[in-house]
């Protein structure tokens, strides 16, 4: 399958907000507001395209963003410097076709050229089994677990190859 990776804009937002619906719960919701916020915050908006159209889309922050995330927080307290997953969504339909790993390579390669460890986490409670095997077979390794009120998330880090 070829997959093109381009930057994202705002005129992706609608569809990006459609493909973060359909990951539900494992991506937390968010409106399209909040995205195009994020989308403004992120140092590295990647999309993954077909012929078709958009089929996912990752956002990365750096660190000392004003993002209030408490996840984000979490690394910012321990690390100076990293290269911060917020969500990476896959389209229901594009699912299990490598569209994940192709943006995932593509996240890794920028870290690396920066010498930065990638951050991310993974829910816990409720688990998400996919994407914990998926961030494993990618190299994340666990360094914390965060509890919040209704959730905890599991804190991954993969250093620079």
């Amino acid at each position: 399958m070829t997959f093109r990776i381009e930057r994202l804009s705002t005129e992706n937002i609608g569809a990006m907000w459609r493909i973060n619906e359909e990951g539900l719960p494992g991506v937390g919701k968010v409106s399209e507001e909040a995205l195009k916020d994020l989308l403004a915050l992120s140092e590295l908006p990647l999309g993954v395209f077909d012929e078709t159209g958009l089929l996912g889309f990752v956002l990365c922050l750096l660190p000392g963003t004003r993002y209030g995330s408490l996840n984000y927080a979490w690394f910012n307290e321990r690390y100076d410097d990293f290269l911060y997953v917020d969500r990476i969504a896959i389209g229901a339909a594009a699912r299990n076709r490598s569209a994940g790993t192709a943006l995932y390579q593509r996240v890794l390669a920028d870290a690396a050229e920066r010498g930065w460890p990638v951050a991310a986490e993974v829910s816990l409670k409720p688990p998400n089994l996919g994407s914990e095997r998926f961030h494993r077979r990618h190299g994340f390794v666990p360094v914390g677990v965060l509890h919040h009120l209704k959730q905890s998330v599991t804190m991954y880090l993969r250093e620079p190859a």
